[in-house]
């Protein structure tokens, strides 16, 4: 029997394979685990403030960080992870957020439906690789934001 996505999984739990899932449902999966990722990474930065932790969090998971970590990243992915950030970013939603355009929008899309599906095929350490190259290159523009170039 195979369990796909086994951490935090409940016990009898059985979902398709990844590759039958679609976009969307990818993306709904990938935004959460995007989300665990920035959570923790702020609280190691020892801020412990929730309105703090929700603002700068914010900086991290709204649709166009997303898609310019979609960018940055897309000349280090595999044929495999590109495929299925693009099927994520094609996919048809009923709505787009009054803050993000509908380019950012979908390759955000794209970006969460490769979380989702590196977290459901179990790669952990390769979100994780993925995770640590991103909140760099993140940490880095958004310092760059709030001090003026260097």
């Amino acid at each position: 029997m195979t369990h796909y996505g086994e951490i935090f999984s409940l016990p009898g739990e059985e979902i398709k394979k990844p590759e039958e899932i679609p976009g969307l449902a990818l993306a709904y999966i990938g935004d959460t685990v995007w989300d665990l990722i920035i959570r923790r990474h702020l609280l190691a930065q020892n801020e412990m403030k929730p309105d703090r932790l929700h603002k700068r969090a914010t900086a991290y998971v709204r649709a166009k960080a997303q898609a310019d970590v979609a960018h940055h990243l897309l000349p280090e992915l595999t044929e495999e992870e590109r495929s299925v950030m693009r099927r994520g970013r094609n996919a048809k939603s009923g709505s787009v957020p009054k803050n993000a355009d509908i380019s950012e929008y979908r390759m955000a899309t794209g970006f969460e439906s490769l979380l989702g599906y590196l977290y459901l095929k179990n790669r952990h350490e390769r979100i994780l690789e993925l995770a640590e190259r991103s909140i760099a290159w993140l940490d880095e523009r958004l310092s760059k934001e709030r001090n003026g170039p260097a």
